[in-house]
């Protein structure tokens, strides 16, 4: 079991360190060139600045009962159609039951914002309370995989 993160643009990578270290679970963190990254626990893979190459390798690596960490819906639904846990970085954990709806919702606001229409609310700065609901939701997914693991 590991720990797999899309750290292009991962607000939580300190966070996701801390409580790997603690359920002593390696961590893999991918980044494309125009990035860098260092990091005393994780591996870093670094992989090219083509288009999805970084969800494209993370994907190639995740094997069932790993977790992966990414803000994409669509490397999400990959993670769980091989059998991974997946989890936003707002601590939102990705299920057979809410990825169809969640990829549908990101398709219709595409199509909006293709014929112009401003789509959403724009990022806010990132507060202490998401990092909060993170950390708990996060450490609650890797003691219960972890768990299932040792079944």
């Amino acid at each position: 079991m590991k720990i797999l993160v899309d750290a292009d643009a991962c607000p939580v990578k300190e966070i996701i360190e801390s409580i790997a270290g603690e359920f002593q679970l390696p961590v893999l963190m991918f980044i494309d060139t125009s990035h860098i990254l260092f990091s005393s626990y994780s591996e870093v893979i670094m992989v090219s600045k083509a288009p999805d190459a970084v969800d494209f390798a993370l994907i190639n690596r995740v094997a069932k009962g790993d977790i992966v960490v990414t803000q994409d819906y669509g490397v999400a639904a990959m993670a769980l159609g091989k059998g991974a846990y997946a989890i936003h970085y707002n601590g939102k954990i990705y299920t057979d039951k809410n990825i169809d709806r969640m990829l549908m919702e990101r398709h219709i606001a595409k199509n909006a914002r293709r014929s112009g229409e401003r789509v959403g609310n724009h990022q806010k700065k990132r507060t202490t309370e998401q990092d909060q609901n993170f950390a708990l939701s996060f450490y609650r997914l890797c003691e219960n995989v972890k768990e299932n693991n040792n079944d």
